[in-house]
């Protein structure tokens, strides 16, 4: 396998898990309601790592379609995830994320 892609199928999956553990760390915070955004980037961009590596492993026809609304989805959850500085969850969500979004840009 390609070094970019390995690399690649590395980050997304670990933005999809730092994703869920945001999601999920999210929830469990005091002022829930704050955080609605966060929560709902977080599950989109989770779910879009996990089909982009899907997409990438099987060379489908979307694969860059794909790439491209992952790369949008991990910018997105980022950006919000960065908003929360306070909150380690987030910091370390946000760190996966910008990975994984250079990671599609490679492979595109």
């Amino acid at each position: 396998m390609d070094n970019g892609i390995t690399l690649f199928v590395q980050r997304a999956i670990n933005c999809q898990f730092a994703c869920n553990m945001c999601f999920d760390a999210c929830l469990e915070e005091p002022d829930v309601n704050m955080l609605v955004d966060c929560i709902r980037y977080d599950r989109e961009c989770a779910d879009i790592c996990g089909i982009a590596v899907d997409f990438v492993g099987r060379k489908g026809t979307l694969t860059k379609e794909i790439l491209e609304a992952c790369i949008k989805s991990c910018v997105n959850c980022a950006q919000e995830c960065e908003k929360h500085e306070h909150m380690q969850h987030c910091q370390d969500c946000a760190v996966a994320c910008n990975e994984c979004a250079d990671a599609c840009r490679a492979i595109r």
